[in-house]
């Protein structure tokens, strides 16, 4: 099982409130914020509370927590105002990919158009 929490993790430090974000969306198991570099008009990142490094993680096998960040994801694009046009939902996984914080999240792009392929 996963720590709950990382000291050293600035999204833990999200979820515990000692570090401030713009946040659009929390439940019991998934906190939703505005990204800080945002690449989008909307781009917000959808993570866990509980602490997981990334999908590749055995942890981040847990179903029902995967699912509770797409159906948070589907909330925060409708009341983002982009469900309607599109959006994009990104795991970064690793360095090559982009993961800068190893935190598991989710980001969602929308509010313009989103070319392909992307990076």
């Amino acid at each position: 099982m996963a720590e709950t929490s990382d000291p050293n993790c600035p999204f833990c430090r999200i979820v515990a409130g000692t570090l401030p974000s713009a946040q659009v969306y929390h439940d019991d198991d998934v906190i939703a914020f505005r990204d800080l570099h945002p690449q989008a008009p909307v781009h917000v990142l959808i993570s866990p509370r509980r602490h997981i490094a990334g999908i590749n993680m055995p942890e981040a096998a847990d179903g029902a927590m995967l699912a509770a960040m797409v159906q948070a994801a589907n909330t925060v694009a409708r009341n983002e105002g982009v469900a309607e046009n599109g959006f994009r939902l990104v795991w970064n996984v690793g360095q090559n990919a982009g993961q800068s914080v190893f935190h598991l999240h989710l980001h969602l792009l929308g509010g313009r158009h989103l070319g392909w392929p992307p990076g």
